[in-house]
């Protein structure tokens, strides 16, 4: 899973033109751990999504841009742009359920 950073935010996400899923983690974080094997079967089923990790205890400027209040909290991006975002532990179901409102109904809202 890719390791997003205040250095590379921009090209991998920001100026990405496809569809992403960012997680932001603390290594602290008990329900952060919860979500690991999670967003691995998302990231191993789901190829065609960029699937990535932003770590707050070692980055924050992202972290405070988006306002990050509470790890875990998974934003989905389209084209770079936020088009939803959870907090806390979200099951594998409902990930994918945002995956098809989000990125999959491209058709329905051009």
């Amino acid at each position: 899973m890719l390791k997003v950073t205040d250095e590379n935010f921009e090209a991998e996400i920001k100026n990405y033109s496809g569809n992403a899923l960012l997680e932001f983690y603390s290594d602290s974080c008990i329900p952060c751990k919860r979500m690991s094997p999670v967003l691995a079967e998302i990231d191993e089923k789901y190829t065609e999504i960029k699937t990535a990790k932003y770590n707050v205890n070692t980055d924050s400027e992202i972290a405070k841009e988006y306002k990050i209040l509470a790890s875990p909290t998974i934003i989905f991006f389209k084209g770079g742009e936020e088009k939803s975002r959870r907090r806390g532990i979200v099951k594998k179901d409902e990930i994918e359920e945002i995956i098809k409102e989000v990125f999959e109904n491209e058709s329905t809202t051009s």
